[in-house]
């Protein structure tokens, strides 16, 4: 692995250091923290000319910090030389505004692709795009794994396959729900058909499967505030579900999300470290956190030699 450097913002260092503990490389040497007015500092610390490095950043909460050091940390490894520089972004923020849903609305997803672009990215590498077609806002390469291997090892170990079925949360998380149960060979699935009234709100309608007697499993890429979340386990527990989880890759789990699943019917909430679990969090017997680094490492490692990624998007 000569000639990998892997560094990190301050978003998810936890997550860099397992990445780099698979190769058993240190962390990249760079102090990123602020001047006293708010604006970031950067200081690489070490020669990165010629070198292949990969800067590990979600954009998760607060956004627009992360978002800024990414793009600062970008720059200098451009002007310092480096040979190709690959954005790390387990959690892709803004990836919810990828098309205009309502008149001189902005398409943020888009900026955010120009954005990396600009500032020198030569590739991105991510996880679970909340929509795919992100990939093509990008004039360079992007790489987006999934995390259901990750997922559906836990899964195997826990579940007697005939008695679960699989939970899509809305119509758009179909093809999701469907890939789950083909991987847990043969799990049932069902749909919850739900009616959105305003953002971050929503009223679960109808539940379309037969769920009466099984454990239930819900499926989804994010959980935000986790609202929707809790209703729809509500209504799996009213239509006789004898037991209702849920799994999401990203926890961004903002405003009183860790409260709502502490108070709902959830017996499990399966996450990934995409985002850094808070500590209130963290205190939620419930919440199972599940590492991707391993994952991310492979494909690092892939990457770094010119190797071929693709068996790593089959899920």
């Amino acid at each position: 692995m000569n000639g990998l450097r892997i560094f990190s913002g301050n978003s998810n260092l936890p997550l860099a250091q397992s990445v780099c503990s698979v190769f058993d490389l240190p962390l990249g040497k760079a102090n990123v923290s602020s001047f006293s007015d708010g604006e970031i500092q950067l200081e690489i610390q070490e020669n990165v000319r010629g070198m292949d490095v990969f800067i590990v950043q979600s954009t998760c909460m607060p956004g627009n910090q992360h978002m800024m050091e990414l793009l600062i940390m970008i720059d200098a490894f451009k002007r310092a030389s480096a040979e190709r520089i690959t954005a790390v972004m387990p959690y892709y923020g803004y990836a919810r505004q990828d098309r205009k849903v309502a008149p001189r609305a902005p398409i943020s997803a888009k900026l955010i692709a120009d954005l990396l672009t600009t500032a020198g990215a030569s590739r991105v590498l991510t996880i679970d795009l909340h929509a795919g077609q992100i990939q093509g806002f990008f004039n360079i390469p992007v790489d987006n794994l999934f995390a259901a291997p990750v997922f559906v090892s836990y899964f195997k170990e826990k579940y007697k396959i005939e008695d679960l079925v699989i939970v899509s949360p809305d119509a758009g998380g179909v093809e999701r729900a469907r890939s789950y149960a083909k991987l847990l060979g043969g799990a049932s699935l069902a749909i919850i058909d739900k009616r959105r009234l305003r953002p971050n709100e929503a009223e679960v309608m109808n539940i379309i499967g037969d769920i009466e007697g099984k454990c239930t499993l819900i499926v989804d890429d994010m959980v935000d505030t986790a609202g929707t979340l809790c209703s729809a386990a509500d209504a799996l527990r009213a239509r006789g579900a004898k037991s209702v989880s849920a799994c999401c890759t990203h926890a961004v789990f903002s405003g009183k999300a860790v409260e709502r699943i502490q108070n709902s019917c959830l017996e499990e909430m399966i996450i990934t470290d995409t985002i850094p679990l808070n500590a209130e969090g963290q205190k939620l017997k419930k919440i199972k956190v599940l590492s991707i680094a391993e994952l991310f490492a492979e494909a690092l490692k892939r990457i770094h030699k010119n190797d071929s990624v693709s068996s790593l998007f089959r899920i």
